[in-house]
This record gives C-alpha cells, structure tokens and sequence, in this order.
C-alpha cells in the first residue's frame, strides 16, 4: 500500500508533468482513496475503463486521455460525462492523467515504446510542442520495405494500418513517430529528411500530400498507437511499488 500523494508525485516527477503547457490538466484529476492498494490502467478514461477498474476493485485508474479539455470548456455533469465522472466519485477511485508527457517521453513515451518496437536505433527527440518533445525519430535495425514495415507495425498494433506511400517497394531506414492525432506532422519530418512518419489518425488531405511530398505516411489509428506508453508506465509503477496492477484494454477501432 502506498498513499495517492506518493504516486502522483512518482508520476509528476517520472513525466516532468507540471513544465508541460498542455491541452488538459497533467496529474490527478479526480480525487479518491488516499490509500493506494491497486492501480489500473488504460488508455482512456471511458465509461468501460472505469466501470472495469471498480469490477478490479482498483483505487486508482491511470490514464492517457483524461476527462478534462481546455477545447471543451465548462461542461455540465450530464450524460455520457456523468457516467464517468459520478462512478469514479461514487466508488472513491483517483483518476490521474498524463497526455503530452507520456506522448514524448524518452524511456516510456508512446513513441518510443513503438520506436522501441520496431526496433529502431539511434532514438531522438522529434516533434515539438511549446518547447517540449512529442515523438521520437529513429534508424531502423534493419531497413525494410514500405510493404514490410507496414506489415511489421500491423503485427504490433494488431490493427490495420492505413499507408499513404506511391512506392511499397521502396526500402525505409528512417522513420518519425509521433502517436494519436498528429495528422500534419508529417511535414516535420519531410523537413528533417526522414523516410516515413508514423502516427494515428490521418485525413483526406494528408494522405495526399503526404506522398505527393515523398513521404511514406502510415496511421495505426489513435488508440492502437498508444496503447504502449500507458503499459510501460504500468511496469514502472509495478517496479517502484510493487503494487498489483491491471490494464484495461480498449476495443476502439479509431
């Protein structure tokens, strides 16, 4: 058992959270039990995820994508926002959650995990929000195919993979990642001279372009990208802790 000061803090420091100039609050976002005895984790705080952390009797739930936005302004507690926030309330579980910091973290960041993953070397920061990282860039191992690396990341993801790319056959050595729904940033990474960018989510417009300016663009989709920095972090706690834990799977095909 361990108090809810002691694990916020472990992530606030683990994360560099509070330096973060975000798009939600980093950190504990609804206040439970001060006593920890079980941690879950998921990717987003759903009505699912929640209801699955109070079946596994968990005092806490970690997050990526918490249930706070600046985008969404005041919100009143009804509907599908009252049937996450009340439950959490009702059954005393602490909601912490960490977006951008567990976006670009070197060692159990998104993107470095899926860097990690595809066995990529060389791993550097990549992407840049408000002076802090949001991916990370690297040299694969061992070059493959634009065919191949999107059967390789199929694999990890288990989801497919939508590939905007005018020559499968084309050998990759250089990849961007930047997880979730960073659509545009595939520019950054014609800027750096990359040869393909990883993300979540992609659009009409960028599927386009993205070839069109010689650049193999690969989306995953937004949940399946970071669903790895959430499960790293879960060891971390495991380690520092050695608390039970539990990951809450999401089946979000986006």
């Amino acid at each position: 058992m361990i108090s809810q000061q002691q694990l916020t803090l472990f992530y606030n420091t683990l994360l560099n959270s509070e330096k973060y100039d975000d798009y939600c609050p980093n950190g504990l976002q609804i206040e439970g039990n001060k006593e920890i005895r079980k941690v879950a984790f998921a990717v987003s705080a759903t009505k699912d995820s929640i209801e699955q952390a109070i079946m596994h009797q968990a005092d806490a739930l970690v997050v990526h994508h918490g249930l706070f936005w600046k985008f969404h302004g005041p919100k009143t507690l009804t509907g599908a926002f009252a049937k996450r926030v009340f439950p959490l309330v009702k059954n005393n579980i602490n909601l912490l959650a960490y977006h951008l910091p567990l976006d670009g973290h070197a060692e159990v960041g998104n993107a470095a995990m899926l860097s990690t993953l595809l066995d990529c070397t060389q791993q550097q920061a990549f992407g840049e929000y408000k002076g802090f990282p949001t991916g990370i860039k690297g040299i694969l191992k061992q070059p493959l195919t634009v065919t191949a690396l999107t059967k390789k990341l199929e694999d990890i993801l288990n989801h497919p993979v939508i590939l905007a790319s005018t020559d499968k056959s084309q050998i990759i050595n250089s990849i961007g990642i930047i997880t979730g729904g960073a659509n545009s940033e595939w520019q950054l990474a014609k800027e750096q001279g990359l040869d393909a960018y990883i993300t979540g989510e992609i659009s009409e417009h960028d599927w386009h372009e993205s070839q069109e300016s010689g650049i193999h663009m690969l989306a995953g989709g937004h949940n399946a990208t970071e669903q790895f920095g959430i499960q790293a972090l879960m060891v971390k706690t495991q380690q520092q802790f050695d608390l039970p834990c539990v990951f809450i799977s999401s089946e979000n095909p986006a």
